[in-house]
């Protein structure tokens, strides 16, 4: 371990706002944290830094021109899209992300949206808030139908880590699953009475309930369109907790306008943060939280201590989770 080297963390905040400590890296390099860092900030704070940490900051083929100092990029999340991958290696330069640091975390965000969506609990909470309970005769009412999800079909498209963790959590709920993956011969061992694997059309055509856990390809770039949405069931429930890009965010309120998609929850759109007057703000039935599915407290202190391994194997000359 060289304490000489010089490390930047350009968006501390956007791991840990304060609740988290950030000294399994500080501690093994001179570090300096910013709490946020814009495109526009960067050129003035890497500095000299040799090591650059970052999670949405874009490091290319300019700032590498720029800071020719930097030996060693760590992504700090999973997508590595942000780093030019291909100007590090022509340097030399490591490029490490953190895999697999959430799975249990987005898992459960996917579920809780699909949960809310069929139990309409959030719905009800407002309105039970509002007044509404006060003001009827019976002892309960419901503003929408409710949902069973036992018995119902559940098509998760992607089969990674995350994937499997929800099909995991729908078997016991007794869900029927439908998987699509691009290579199923990796997973024969996961088919079971409940869960087989299928083509994509079978899965839009055929389930009640939809869970995007893709990486977002030329292939999956708005793979939610309006051809593929009219496959759907009438009143399909859709989730994702993956990429905004996955979805035509247009064609997606229209099909939640129509009732053609009953309901959706989404984690992630097209282009974050969300801008006041977007249009999904005024769709029907739809649920957005603010791309949190990864950020429970404890996935966040594991991506804190692989970021610090990640760096700590390179210092020694023992890199893992190299991406380039």
């Amino acid at each position: 371990m060289d304490s000489r080297k010089k490390a930047v963390i350009l968006e501390s905040e956007a791991v840990s706002p304060g609740d988290l400590s950030w000294a399994p890296v500080t501690d093994l390099c001179d570090t300096v944290l910013y709490g946020n860092t814009t495109e526009a900030e960067k050129w003035d704070r890497i500095g000299d830094a040799e090591i650059v940490l970052t999670n949405k900051v874009v490091i290319d083929e300019a700032v590498f021109e720029r800071f020719p100092g930097i030996r060693y990029v760590g992504v700090c999340a999973t997508g590595y899209n942000v780093v030019d991958l291909e100007a590090a290696a022509r340097r030399g330069i490591p490029v490490t992300n953190v895999p697999a640091y959430g799975t249990d975390s987005v898992a459960q965000h996917a579920f809780g949206l699909l949960l809310d969506l069929a139990s309409k609990i959030t719905m009800h909470n407002a309105s039970v808030k509002a007044g509404d309970w006060s003001r009827v005769e019976t002892f309960c009412y419901w503003k929408a139908p409710i949902i069973e999800i036992s018995g119902k079909t559940l098509g998760i498209y992607g089969f990674g880590s995350i994937g499997r963790t929800v099909a995991k959590i729908a078997e016991s709920f007794g869900m029927k699953i439908l998987v699509y993956t691009a290579h199923p011969e990796k997973y024969t061992d996961y088919a079971n009475e409940q869960l087989c694997f299928t083509d994509e059309e079978t899965l839009f055509r055929t389930s009640d309930m939809i869970t995007l856990h893709c990486p977002q390809t030329e292939q999956t770039t708005e793979l939610i369109r309006r051809e593929n949405i009219e496959k759907m069931k009438d009143g399909v429930i859709l989730i994702n907790v993956a990429r905004g890009g996955l979805v035509n965010e247009q064609d997606l309120i229209d099909a939640l306008k129509s009732g053609k998609i009953g309901g959706a929850g989404l984690d992630v759109i097209g282009k974050e943060p969300m801008r006041p007057d977007h249009p999904l703000l005024q769709a029907p039935n739809l649920l957005i939280t603010p791309h949190i599915a990864w950020a429970s407290l404890e996935a966040r202190a594991r991506l804190i201590d692989i970021v610090a391994a990640n760096l700590k194997g390179w210092m020694d000359g023992a890199p893992q989770n190299v991406v380039n």
